[in-house]
This record gives structure tokens, sequence and C-alpha cells, in this order.
């Protein structure tokens, strides 16, 4: 699952936020994601967590790996972090095994998902935690953009603002799948984007410069993106190789 705007308020300006502050929950192996069938639950679904007070929206894509962004509670304008895993779904059951969640609050937490869907109309789950025997509740229904063609000469432009309360960025997409950028405290980064073969959904790797402003070294992330063409707005997640680090972007164009 993935963010397109958790229900258009989240972060409707642009957020570079890193989840190097998330560690502590521990390495657990990842199986390799593997293609979904026809009747899965691959999509955009939008939603809430009832049981928290949160906004949540997030991707399924059609290798069954997932990234969900959620806000803190009570206030669907602010990121509370993101979760990513990999899943499998048939006949409306969706189960996951290795989710990792990195909430900008408390740390990185390990979680299993389950769900019952009907495809492509609605999705209904519950993420539990290995920590404090947590069990949070979700409701989401299936958002149509998903399944608009993915274009590179749309997303193309600068998006610019802020970071946090005293960082601001500044990131150019070019048509021709590159993107670089840097922020007021001195980070310059590269990367390159390109559209999935399935869905409204880019392939995303940003390199970082190593300066002393970048919160994540020189290190290298891969993730995905999505553009929501009427907000003019660009979200993004990608995590390290470890599933260690990462960050969020969600950027308006300007």
């Amino acid at each position: 699952m993935y963010c397109k705007r958790i229900q258009r308020g989240v972060l409707g300006l642009l957020l570079l936020s890193s989840l190097s502050a998330c560690g502590g929950g521990g390495e657990t192996s990842t199986p390799s994601p593997t293609a979904l069938p026809v009747d899965s639950a691959e999509g955009l679904w939008l939603g809430t967590i009832p049981t928290t007070n949160r906004a949540m929206s997030g991707l399924v894509l059609d290798d069954g790996s997932y990234w969900i962004l959620y806000s803190v509670a009570g206030d669907p304008s602010i990121l509370s972090g993101l979760i990513q895993g990999t899943s499998s779904s048939q006949n409306g059951v969706f189960i996951s095994s290795d989710a990792k969640d990195f909430n900008l609050q408390t740390g990185l937490l390990n979680a299993t998902i389950t769900g019952s869907y009907i495809t492509k109309q609605g999705f209904t789950g519950t993420i539990s935690y290995s920590q404090g025997n947590v069990h949070n509740t979700f409701t989401t229904t299936y958002d149509n953009d998903y399944d608009v063609p993915p274009n590179m000469n749309a997303v193309a432009g600068t998006y610019t603002g802020s970071i946090t309360t005293s960082e601001t960025a500044t990131v150019e997409v070019t048509a021709a799948g590159g993107i670089s950028g840097n922020t007021n405290t001195g980070c310059i980064f590269t990367g390159t984007f390109a559209p999935r073969t399935h869905g409204n959904v880019f392939n995303v790797t940003i390199t970082f410069g190593g300066q002393n402003g970048c919160s994540l070294g020189a290190a290298t992330v891969d993730g995905i993106g999505f553009y929501d063409a009427g907000a003019k707005q660009l979200t993004s997640a990608a995590l390290n190789s470890g599933k260690t680090d990462g960050f969020v972007f969600i950027g308006t164009k300007s």
C-alpha cells in the first residue's frame, strides 16, 4: 500500500523525512516478491485506521510488495510513519508476515498484516505488532487513479517545499527519468525513476551525496513513486537494502 495524499490532506507540501531515527526493531529475512493473481489486492487504497484515529493510504503492487503511509492520531495533515513489506493475496484473503513499521514517534516495529478484500472495491484488515501485543484495524476503499497509465512527461518538473520547520528542498524530475535535488542543509542527491509495468506507479532509486547535511549519508535507497496529477503532487518512499533506513517524500510541483 502507498500514499497518494493520505485522504488528500497528509503533507500537501514537500516532505523529505529521514527514517533513520526508527531503529531498534531487529532484522528479519524478507522473502522475494512473487506475482499476484488477477483477483489480488493490487491497487491504490485510501482509508483510515479507526482504532487509533489515523488516516492511511497505500499501494499493493503486482509483485505483492506494499507501501503504507499513515498520519498521526487525529490529524491527517501530519505524517506518522511508513509500513512496508511483501504479501500474498488470493480469493479475498491478504496475508503478510514481514511488515516493518517505520514509526517516526516510537521507532522501528515488526508486524504482521491479515485482511480481506474485494478486488478493486474494498479492503479491511488488522496490523498486529509483536511488541506489546497491539492490534490496529484499518478500512480502505479502492482508488481508480491506480488504473491511469503512468505519464513521465506529466511528472517532470520542479518540486519544492519544507522538510522540517527549518529545512527546505528543491527537487528536479525530468521526463527522461532523472532526479536531482538539494536541501538548505547542504545535502545533494541524485536518482532515477521509471514507470512500472503494472499500475500508475514508478520505480525510484535515490543516492545521497554524503555531505554533512545528509541524514542518510551516502546511502542508496530504492522504492516507489506516485503522481497525483490533479494536485500536482509527487509522493515517494524508499528504503535501503537492509530495510533499516529510508525516506518519505511528498512534494507539490511549482
